[in-house]
């Protein structure tokens, strides 16, 4: 250590060559964690784009918002070291180092909530403005609570007795819950939507009595486009309760139908007509035929009962096909001459010992 009286004058319980050995170390130690982020930033943002995974693209969001300040404290500690400074400025450096240490910590936690946030919407390719946006409401409550517990942790590391304020803060918190409840029923419930996907945009459903396509998922309602073609607002909460019925995941549709003939069909035709619906369903594209019986007696006819699948989900499809058959059965039982029934009813009188008989 060089030997000028000057330099081994005492300032703030150390001299003037400690104060600039420590002012070199804190220069250079900030200049190498600078340097040192800036390639670490390079390197593994090479190695990110080439990567599939995400954890490297999560470790660059992390570095990028390691602030100056922060890299400051740290050179700022590694010259603290070399002198022994005066108890009142160590204490000022202290509590200034925590209040910086706690600041970074929230702006690494805002920026891995935000990434993962990104990155789950993204995955799933979703343009669902209301999916969006309750993924964001979710980002915001978890900032929120992020900071209240850095701010927690301070307090208590300043030795500010918290325990009266998070009581407080408890009782107030109950309050505003109950207060709010209905809201933050429809917003677990938005949540609840965007992940488990119940539904989705474009997804025609039935919920109770109400049907419609999903329009827009928000915080709060989900909006249905009716056939009719008003709009119909649910509230999250209600519609999640409720047994939903969603026809744009049907794979193939079921379809049962009767063909009621009259009585006075002989039983060799009752034998054919299973056969003739058969054939029928059969040269329609996309069906699958599965039954046809003579299944009951009923009050005025006898019923034919047919079951059979399109093999497509769209509805006009279903009814076109449908609509097909329905003319070709009419045909075919016509040439085979069956008849079909219709409600009818006959009523026998006696009159003066007579007997009249009434067909309606």
């Amino acid at each position: 250590m060089l030997d000028i009286p000057f330099l081994q004058r005492a300032l703030f319980g150390a001299t003037l060559t400690q104060w600039l050995i420590a002012t070199a170390t804190l220069v250079v130690a900030y200049a190498a964690l600078a340097l040192l982020r800036r390639v670490l930033i390079t390197r593994i943002g090479i190695i990110a784009a080439r990567s599939k995974t995400h954890w490297d693209d999560l470790v660059v969001e992390v570095l990028r918002r390691t602030r100056p300040y922060f890299l400051f404290i740290l050179a700022l500690q590694a010259a603290r070291r070399v002198i022994t400074p005066d108890p009142k400025v160590a204490t000022v450096l202290d509590a200034f180092s925590v209040i910086v240490v706690l600041v970074q910590i929230g702006v690494w936690g805002n920026g891995i909530i935000g990434f993962t946030a990104t990155r789950y919407v993204d995955q799933r390719g979703t343009e669902d403005i209301g999916a969006r946006t309750t993924i964001q409401a979710v980002g915001y409550a978890g900032r929120f609570v992020l900071w209240a517990l850095l701010v927690v942790t301070g307090l208590d590391h300043f030795g500010i007795q918290i325990t009266a304020l998070i009581t407080g803060l408890g009782v107030g918190g109950i309050a505003v819950a109950l207060a709010v409840q209905n809201i933050l029923g429809d917003l677990f419930a938005a949540l609840a939507i965007v992940l488990d996907k119940p539904f989705v945009v474009g997804d025609f459903i039935i919920v109770d009595n109400v049907l419609g396509t999903v329009e827009h998922v928000g915080l709060k309602t989900t909006r249905l486009r009716s056939l009719g073609g008003e709009q119909i607002i649910v509230s999250n909460n209600d519609l999640l309760k409720s047994r939903i019925r969603n026809y744009k995941r049907m794979e193939q549709r079921r379809i049962v139908f009767q063909l009621d003939v009259t009585y006075d069909t002989a039983p060799e035709k009752m034998n054919r007509i299973p056969g003739i619906i058969r054939e029928v369903i059969e040269s329609q594209e996309l069906t699958r035929f599965d039954r046809s019986h003579f299944m009951t007696f009923a009050e005025s006819s006898l019923r034919v009962e047919t079951v059979y699948f399109v093999l497509a989900p769209d509805y006009n499809k279903y009814a076109d096909t449908q609509h097909a058959i329905n003319v070709e059965l009419l045909r075919r039982c016509n040439a085979e001459g069956i008849e079909f029934a219709f409600p009818t009813r006959t009523l026998y009188h006696m009159n003066d010992g007579q007997a009249a008989v009434s067909t309606t």
